[in-house]
């Protein structure tokens, strides 16, 4: 594998990394209606644990309210079941054809703590970059000494590593403080 390959490997899974962080952050209960938060949601229907958007029509008829119509209506009490069983800190509303999630106005303390949730949920982010760059920097010496570059590649192509590593690692910060100014608006 060439040098250029080991960065442009490594720059893939740095964009993986941050991708799966912005899904994340999309479930993230924010007090407006998201769709979004149901994602984690998993229903048991029909012998299996099946995603809530794969067994019902998710809708948003208002800002803060969530409309679940399942399929088959004999999944409302199995939907119900999950959505309580989750820790979206949700109520269901049962009208016998769906279920109603109403998104109450967040409180400041629980406003708080999902800032911290996202601040982890970044920095493991932040982790997982570096680890991708430490690994393509091993990748790079390992070919120092099969004596197929050069210490001057290799300090050339650590630079490049590095150069790639700080923009993920910005992109990661200016979303981080996105999320955060997105939860703490009122």
């Amino acid at each position: 594998m060439s040098v250029d390959e080991i960065l442009h490997d490594a720059e893939r899974k740095m964009k993986g990394a941050i991708e799966h962080m912005v899904h994340d952050f999309g479930t993230y209960r924010t007090g407006r209606a998201n769709a979004g938060v149901l994602d984690r949601v998993h229903v048991e229907a029909y012998g299996a644990e099946t995603p809530i958007n794969q067994v019902a029509n998710i809708s948003i008829p208002e800002p803060r309210q969530i409309f679940i119509q399942p399929y088959d209506r004999s999944l409302v009490p199995a939907i119900e079941r999950a959505i309580l069983k989750s820790d979206l800190g949700l109520s269901p509303v049962n009208d016998g054809t769906g279920i109603r999630l109403n998104f109450p106005a967040m409180t400041e303390e629980r406003r708080k703590e999902m800032v911290k949730q996202v601040h982890a949920r970044a920095e493991q982010c932040r982790i997982a970059v570096r680890n991708v760059r430490r690994d393509a920097n091993e990748h790079i010496k390992g070919l120092e000494k099969k004596k197929e570059i050069t210490t001057d590649d290799v300090k050339h192509a650590e630079t490049r590593s590095q150069k790639v590593t700080d923009g993920f690692i910005s992109q990661i910060d200016d979303l981080s403080k996105k999320k955060e100014q997105e939860l703490l608006s009122v």
